[in-house]
């Protein structure tokens, strides 16, 4: 029987959720995944704020990989970061809700381009990132 796009790109995550300990330890949680799109969120505690009391930087890099690599991983084909950059447009702030919506612009052979959106719970933008992929051995389940 083969699977659908959704339903594989819902299996890929749950195998890398369940070793994903770097984001759950941060307090993220995926609430959409499909083939080539992931949205993850995170809403900012007092442990994310930086000494100007906004949310560090870090910290919204860390949730749009994340986000990204969700997106880049939804073939069930294991891929890497091969290259990330983060332009930062807002501050988010203690008790924002910060939603990293990541989505797929190009995929040709090994190598992927991946978008991700960050923005708070009033769609504010936060950040926008950019993230290249390569895909390596190995796949996430057996399929």
């Amino acid at each position: 029987m083969t699977m659908i796009p959704t339903e594989r790109a819902k299996k890929s995550a749950a195998a890398m959720w369940a070793k994903d300990h770097a984001s759950k330890w941060a307090g993220m949680e995926i609430t959409q995944v499909d083939e080539g799109k992931a949205t993850l969120e995170l809403t900012v505690a007092q442990h994310h704020c930086n000494g100007h009391g906004i949310c560090h930087g870090g910290v919204t890099f860390m949730l749009a990989d994340s986000a990204f690599a969700f997106a880049c991983n939804s073939r069930n084909q294991a891929a890497v970061a091969q290259h990330n950059v983060i332009s930062f447009t807002a501050p988010g702030r203690l008790g924002d809700r910060l939603i990293a919506t990541a989505r797929e612009i190009s995929l040709t052979g090994r190598s992927g381009i991946y978008d991700v959106t960050v923005t708070n719970q009033d769609g504010q933008q936060i950040a926008e990132f950019r993230g290249l992929s390569r895909t390596v051995k190995g796949r996430l389940f057996d399929e």
